[in-house]
């Protein structure tokens, strides 16, 4: 892989003390199951911006760092490592003061494509995954103790001061952080850069919480013995999910669903849910719910490999912060997701009436909501029950047959403003299986649906299929 960023400075920021914020609170937490889920994932996502009211690079730069000072005093552990205590064989968010003495890594970089590279990779659907990676920080560590946190800021070559334009990319350990998580740092950091470190301190400021001892199952102990034999056998030595050469060869492309392309979408799954069950009541798709079926059964139709006797699986990632008993509450910082797995025939998802596929449509939608009844609903307020059976559930489909549904539409990505506005493009930069959907809220109630699949002819078929279907049943939205 040619390199088209290169590295000007790095160097470490640490988090700060000042009137405006309470002492840091050091210490250490014992990572849960679902942490360690997730520990050979980092996710990376990155920003773009430019325009007019961008400042120049150095201006960005200070800002940044500063303001990322102020965050990490709020989330302390943030600034620490990832460590394994040999005598208990427990892995360990250490935020002591010598863990987080290194301070994290912020490193200073120039993109060679210049001003108009840097905006085509902001502008294009199709992603340039190569330049996408060189532009999010490397955590680096492939063992513990290793850090949890890295930013990249990157100007475009020949911009001298400034150039209107500038990526900002972070790397944060999927073990410590889920995707609330990582979006709840990601705005008090932009607070913090847009009104000051004070701003951490205001009323109606929540303060994170990092307490994993509100995560309860019986078999607790013997799970996470079980989580770190398949996806860290080797403690203290990591190995990457998201660097595999199959991942790195996926094709990957963005759309974009309006809000009143949503609402048909929503609509016409409610008609044909209706006709599918003669006319019964049913219960209406969200968005997140409708998206993904739509997605579903267009990956199903751009793969004619998979045969419609065939099982395919689709998997959701349920946060369960507010469903545990009692609730960890949105200010939880840590994981807590739980996979939710809809199966259905691939012949039911490719079988439809006219453009778009209704039939297939609200056949997918019904698998999806079965399956988060299922795995949420009917089980009250205790919805890590089950998890000795996400696993097998996870290997019982092909990864051929298999696909993922990652972010959330309620993750408002492009208000992150640092001071000089919104961003002009944010992506998930790190993908963890071959068949990929990631979902995030966009402009004026609109919906971003980042893609990534096998290859480019299977991409093609995809996005031929990837069409609203139109209705004229119910001017109104079905859900929310």
């Amino acid at each position: 892989m040619s390199s088209q960023v290169c590295v000007l400075n790095t160097s470490h920021v640490h988090p700060v003390q000042t009137d405006d914020l309470s002492p840091p609170c050091h210490g250490e937490q014992k990572l849960s199951f679902l942490d360690l889920l997730q520990i050979s994932k980092t996710i990376q996502r990155l920003f773009f911006f430019d325009g007019p009211d961008l400042p120049p690079f150095p201006s960005v730069v200070s800002a940044l760092r500063s303001s990322l000072a102020a965050t990490l005093a709020v989330f302390l552990p943030l600034a620490g490592n990832l460590a394994l205590r040999p005598a208990s064989g427990d892995v360990v968010l250490d935020f002591s003061p010598a863990a987080v003495s290194s301070g994290v890594k912020f490193v200073e970089a120039e993109f060679s494509g210049g001003a108009d590279g840097m905006r085509r990779l902001a502008r294009d659907a199709e992603h340039d995954t190569q330049a996408f990676v060189q532009l999010v920080p490397d955590l680096e560590a492939t063992q513990l103790p290793a850090p949890v946190l890295a930013v990249q800021v990157t100007r475009p070559a020949g911009a001298g001061g400034g150039g209107g334009a500038v990526a900002v990319g972070v790397s944060i350990r999927h073990a410590v952080a889920d995707g609330q998580a990582v979006w709840r740092f990601l705005r008090a950091w932009s607070k913090a850069s847009r009104e000051g470190s004070a701003s951490l301190a205001a009323p109606g400021f929540v303060q994170p919480t990092f307490d994993r001892a509100g995560i309860r199952h019986p078999k607790a102990a013997e799970m996470a013995r079980t989580v770190l034999s398949l996806v860290a056998p080797a403690l203290p030595l990591l190995r990457s999910a998201s660097s595999k050469p199959e991942i790195m060869k996926q094709s990957r492309r963005t759309f974009l669903l309006r809000a009143d392309e949503i609402r048909s979408l929503k609509q016409h799954i409610l008609e044909q849910s209706r006709a599918v069950n003669g006319g019964e009541p049913c219960k209406p798709p969200s968005t997140y719910v409708a998206i993904s079926s739509l997605a579903w059964t267009s990956v199903v139709r751009a793969k004619p490999s998979i045969h419609d006797a065939d099982d395919v699986q689709l998997m959701i990632s349920a946060d369960c912060r507010n469903r545990i008993r009692p609730p960890l509450g949105d200010a939880f910082f840590g994981t807590c997701v739980k996979p939710c797995f809809a199966r259905a025939r691939a012949g039911d998802l490719r079988r439809g009436e006219g453009g778009g596929g209704g039939v297939a449509l609200a056949r997918a939608a019904a698998a999806i909501q079965d399956a988060i009844r299922a795995h949420l609903e009917e089980l009250g307020g205790d919805p890590l029950s089950d998890a000795e059976s996400w696993t097998a559930a996870y290997r019982a489909v092909p990864q051929e047959r298999f696909v993922a549904v990652g972010s959330s539409n309620r993750f408002m990505a492009y208000e992150t403003d640092f001071g000089w506005g919104a961003p002009t493009r944010v992506e998930l930069v790190s993908l963890f299986v071959r068949q990929m959907v990631t979902l995030l809220g966009a402009n004026d109630g609109g919906v971003q649906v980042s893609v990534a699949l096998d290859d480019a002819e299977a991409m093609e078929a995809f996005a031929a299929s990837f069409v609203v279907p139109v209705s004229l049943v119910f001017p109104a939205a079905a859900g929310d």
